[in-house]
């Protein structure tokens, strides 16, 4: 379940980066998505990679171990690509078992970053 707020934050930051990719950090618990964190995006090449700013990741992590939301995943965009993970995405990948979002043409698509690769993930909006 993810809440509308995160799934329009993801959509808007995605907006505003274009033509570079936007990225941020799914906050929640387990796997209910509560927050789109948006972070700078610190990769030299944006226009066709992302890099979540470090420090953000830092403090994110910090504030889960104080009791804040637990970070379980990750988002960003794929500004000319479609709303799956790239093969760039999945050299990349840290087989986690994280969520990770990925922002294209007006959709948000979820996947689990596995030890297999990347699942397809089915996330419901939550009605207000």
């Amino acid at each position: 379940m993810i809440e509308r707020e995160p799934v329009q934050s993801m959509l808007a930051h995605a907006a505003d980066a274009h033509p570079h990719e936007c990225c941020g950090l799914l906050l929640g618990e387990d796997a209910r998505i509560t927050r789109a964190q948006p972070t700078q995006n610190v990769h030299p090449a944006p226009e066709t990679h992302f890099g979540i700013d470090p420090a953000a990741l830092i403090a994110a992590h910090k504030a889960e171990r104080a009791g804040g939301p637990r970070v379980v995943g990750y988002y960003h965009s794929h500004p000319n690509g479609r709303a799956e993970p790239s093969p760039t995405d999945r050299e990349s990948a840290a087989h986690d078992g994280k969520i990770w979002a990925i922002v294209a043409n007006g959709q948000v698509r979820f996947f689990r970053d596995g030890e297999d690769g990347f699942e397809a993930l089915s996330y419901e909006v939550e009605p207000r």
